[in-house]
């Protein structure tokens, strides 16, 4: 498999969110993680939480090519962050209808995906297409349904998009 593209964010907090003084990087807990030399807060930075939904259209499993990084041109099922309050079953949902325009309503918990190093975690579920139409949003380069032997195994954007896949098909065989 060719390799597959991680998420990667930002440098992360730099100034002390309770006094404003410069961060520097400190041992805690056996971690280096950014404190307050002046008031001794510590920052601990929380995963990220996505959401996805892994549908079916006529019989042809439902990808997009993504249009934004990271993994630009690769190809995914949708799903995306889930926004604070909001329940992962409706993120994955809502993410379905804005990239690929679909309304889905959200079946079976497929599996959950995080990896050492990775700040994203990445909730899958199935789903069953009950409306909408098949298109793309600004953030799709394209969008396609794939038969299982024709699914992109070599052009998946993440390790989570191949694992999960994986487990889909293996449900559905």
């Amino acid at each position: 498999m060719a390799e597959i593209a991680t998420h990667t964010h930002g440098a992360g907090t730099r100034f002390c969110e309770r006094c404003g003084h410069t961060l520097e990087q400190r041992p805690v807990e056996g971690k280096m993680l950014p404190a307050c030399p002046a008031c001794g807060f510590i920052v601990y930075a929380d995963p990220k939480v996505a959401a996805g939904v892994i549908v079916a259209l006529d019989g042809q499993v439902v990808l997009l090519k993504r249009g934004i990084e990271p993994s630009i041109g690769k190809w995914v099922f949708p799903g995306g962050y889930v926004d604070r309050g909001e329940p992962t079953e409706v993120a994955a949902a809502r993410e379905a209808r804005e990239e690929v325009g679909l309304e889905v309503a959200v079946e079976d918990l497929l599996g959950v995906y995080s990896y050492l190093g990775v700040p994203v975690v990445l909730i899958v579920y199935t789903g069953r297409v009950v409306g909408g139409t098949l298109r793309g949003n600004a953030e799709t380069q394209e969008v396609q349904t794939f038969s299982l032997p024709e699914i992109p195994w070599e052009d998946l954007a993440f390790r989570s998009t191949a694992d999960a896949l994986r487990a889909w098909v293996a449900r559905c065989t």
